[in-house]
């Protein structure tokens, strides 16, 4: 971090990121979540996490940060676009099993079923939500001082 941001909730925050994308990725590689370009979507977007976490342990500023911000908005919608695939999914799943299925039953099953978790890719939302608040009032993007003529 830099002279000017040495605090323990920002070092902890890019912690849990760094933890987070690698608890993540390795979930999804062992769980084979890469057998069509949608499924490849949150293995690309935890890489590219990684290396803005990287980025910004190594060499924090502007630059570092402003991506930061993008990948975690990016991070964000996957997870919220991942829950609303899987939770689609599932439904088809069992309407398929059961066509007189409906109501809050459906939604039961839909919500418990296993495969694919319909919840898991909030995970994504998480960590996008966490990378934000890093960035939230970063001392490094605040505007500079405009010199007085």
């Amino acid at each position: 971090m830099t002279s000017t941001d040495t605090s323990f909730p920002r070092r902890a925050l890019l912690a849990v990121l760094l933890v987070g994308f690698l608890g993540s990725g390795a979930e999804l590689i062992l769980l084979e979540h890469y057998q069509d370009l949608p499924q490849l979507i949150p293995l690309a977007l935890i890489l590219l996490g990684l290396g803005t976490v990287i980025w910004n342990l190594l060499s924090p500023g502007r630059p570092a940060l402003r991506w930061l911000r993008i990948v975690m908005v990016l991070c964000a919608v996957s997870g919220l676009a991942g829950v609303a695939l899987h939770y689609r999914g599932n439904m088809e799943f069992q309407l398929e099993a059961d066509p007189s299925a409906g109501g809050m039953e459906l939604f039961m099953k839909i919500m418990r079923a296993k495969a694919p978790p319909a919840l898991a890719p909030g995970a994504m939302l998480q960590l996008g939500l966490v990378g934000l608040v890093f960035t939230w009032k970063h001392p490094a993007l605040a505007s500079p001082e405009k010199p007085e003529i």
